[in-house]
């Protein structure tokens, strides 16, 4: 082996470098500081009963005097979820606060999952490099203190102090710090907090963030999902207003490019250590650290997540609409002078559990009644690209079938669905033979998708119509002869006339006759 000057100095420049890129630095461990390591020890079993959730739901896991530094925290995982998987998993009912020199509001309050970048305790990996989870949690946040620290565990779900409470959270824990000779001026105290909340985003930005005190924004976890949705928009722009700023003089133009990643999060989870992604439910979880780009403010920060204020105002439009509630959560990390202003109320442990997925919560979505349809001639109703089920409505001799186009469902209520593709989409209906009728199809163009649709509406062989400038949506009403229908079948076709986008359809029906159907607000009738 080559143990050249030159070659020991390419190595230890090569893993300065990786340290560095990692957003740590390595050099200062041949040091000889002055202080001791110490530690605490709680939950387990060879410790006080004061220190177990047998005798109490809230524990004091380290109760320190400083001047001092916590440089790692370690929950254990609970026994149930290590004995039973399948049945029990640490979720969002167990909190885990911090106090630094004797404050009496806590600067750190966050469920222990999402504190770990494990938003709800949904995964059973997570590594980054301030925070991993692998049948235990750790963290290595440095959090200087000069008087005290005190670090607390609470719980504030349904199950009573006892032996299966022991059982459901962290059966141990420890909390290293190191003394010191006292706590340089300039360093400030380590903060956490988690929001929820449901938004609008068309409407109001989701603000995760609004901090007072000298400080730096040091990094965050987010989720974002459209409650029983396979999907949820990634044009949102990430904010940060400095010290009273109106204009945000950081703000990233796309929820997932500040988070390292491009046209939308990746398919698959991709983790790394200063930023990464996973799906969360059917939305997305993603993380950021900001070490050689922490955010500093002298005053003030204020961090919220909405549209930018140039984005296309179709976004606005669309996520302002009935049905198109987002539900975003967050952690933030950030250091700051003392003393820090009350954060927000922390709900109670059932209000911090994901929202149902259940489509368009917490809205509902209103579908016509057999009744309703029969009584207005309807024979055949289809709601195209509907996930639950498409065709809602058929009399007997009347079905339909989707024989190209995918489906979609990424738009809001009323009309959220569609079948689309490319080139055409293509629904093939089946009537009984030689049957007369009026065929009616509804068209909606609601995203402009690539500058806006052109389609043209065929039944059968013939043209019924062109379609352009539907945003807000366009009902054809096409009268069917019996010559059309002699083979009991007709195929109602939707072509693209653009060499980019796509075509769509998003409600057939089959009616005796014309009939003076309610038209949804804002479309048109042909």
């Amino acid at each position: 082996m080559d143990r050249t000057p030159a070659r020991l100095a390419c190595v230890a420049v090569g893993a300065i470098a990786a340290a560095t890129a990692w957003g740590m630095d390595f050099t200062q461990l041949p040091d000889l500081i002055p202080g001791r390591v110490r530690m605490e020890n709680a939950l387990w079993l060879e410790n006080p009963l004061g220190k177990q959730f047998k005798s109490a739901s809230r524990v004091v896991v380290a109760d320190l005097k400083g001047p001092g530094m916590i440089t790692m925290i370690h929950f254990a995982m609970p026994q149930a979820s290590i004995a039973t998987p399948k049945e029990y998993a640490l979720g969002r009912d167990l909190l885990l606060q911090m106090y630094w020199d004797d404050e009496q509001r806590p600067s750190v309050i966050c469920p222990l999952v999402d504190f770990f970048c494990d938003p709800a305790g949904l995964r059973d990996e997570v590594n980054t490099a301030l925070v991993n989870k692998r049948r235990g949690y750790n963290c290595y946040f440095p959090m200087p203190f000069r008087r005290s620290a005190r670090v607390e565990l609470i719980y504030d779900g349904p199950e009573p102090p006892g032996e299966r409470l022991w059982q459901m959270m962290p059966c141990y824990a420890y909390v290293m710090w190191r003394t010191l000779p006292d706590v340089p001026a300039d360093q400030g105290y380590f903060h956490a907090q988690w929001r929820q909340r449901a938004a609008l985003i068309g409407k109001e930005d989701y603000v995760a963030l609004g901090a007072r005190g000298r400080g730096k924004f040091i990094g965050w976890n987010v989720t974002v999902r459209r409650p029983g949705m396979p999907n949820y928009p990634v044009d949102m722009n990430e904010k940060f207003f400095i010290d009273g700023e109106q204009i945000p003089s950081v703000e990233f133009q796309g929820i997932e490019d500040s988070f390292g990643f491009s046209w939308g999060f990746p398919e698959t989870e991709s983790v790394f250590p200063l930023t990464g992604y996973w799906p969360f439910m059917q939305g997305a979880t993603a993380y950021r650290f900001f070490l050689g780009d922490a955010i500093s403010f002298e005053h003030r920060l204020r961090v919220s997540i909405g549209f930018g204020q140039h984005e296309d105002p179709t976004f606005r439009e669309q996520f302002s609409k009935p049905g198109s509630m987002l539900q975003l959560s967050s952690t933030c990390y950030w250091y700051q002078t003392e003393p820090h202003i009350p954060f927000p109320v922390m709900p109670p442990a059932a209000e911090r559990c994901p929202a149902p997925e259940e489509p368009f919560w917490p809205d509902k979505e209103e579908l016509p009644s057999p009744d309703e349809l029969s009584d207005r001639g309807v024979r055949l109703h289809m709601l195209c690209g509907r996930p639950e089920k498409e065709v809602i409505f058929a009399e007997q001799g009347f079905e339909a079938v989707a024989r190209q186009g995918y489906a979609w469902t990424g738009w809001t209520l009323p009309v959220y669905h569609c079948r689309a593709d490319a080139k055409e989409v293509a629904i093939e209906l089946a009537v009984p033979a030689s049957v007369a009728g009026t065929l009616r199809v509804y068209v909606i163009d609601p995203d402009r998708f690539a500058g806006g649709r052109r389609q043209k509406v065929l039944a059968g062989d013939r043209e019924a119509a062109i379609c352009e400038d539907f945003v807000s949506g366009r009902w054809l009403e096409i009268p069917v002869t019996a010559d059309e229908t002699s083979g009991g079948k007709l195929t109602v076709k939707a072509v693209n006339l653009k060499d980019t986008g796509n075509a769509v359809i998003s409600i057939i029906e089959w009616v005796d006759k014309a009939q003076d159907i309610p038209v949804p607000a804002g479309a048109a009738r042909e």
